[in-house]
């Protein structure tokens, strides 16, 4: 399987490390049931049979955080971006794109 970083190209994934699927946005520390927030973002997931949104750190590369749209049940790789900005490197706001 191969993943198109932004800034280092066309990779193997054994550059990458999977991180789990990509569940949005954290939960607010200050709400009254923090805990149980927490709790369900950290460690319910859904594992659906077919697109997933996932994060992906590129650790032997770039080092930068990928959220990946990918098929589980084909590992067809249907799109990556930045996960800090949800656009493709040339897209932000510097313009400058890191070396791998």
């Amino acid at each position: 399987m191969r993943l198109d970083c932004p800034f280092c190209s066309n990779r193997d994934a054994g550059e990458f490390a999977q991180m789990g699927e990509d569940t949005g946005k954290r939960p607010d520390p200050e709400d009254e049931n923090a805990e149980t927030e927490f709790v369900d973002y950290l460690y319910l997931r859904d594992n659906p049979a077919g697109l997933n949104n996932e994060l992906w750190y590129h650790a032997q590369g770039c080092r930068q955080w990928l959220r990946v749209l990918r098929n589980t049940k084909t590992h067809e790789i249907i799109s990556v971006e930045l996960a800090a900005t949800g656009l493709p490197p040339q897209e932000k706001e510097t313009g400058s794109k890191n070396d791998c």
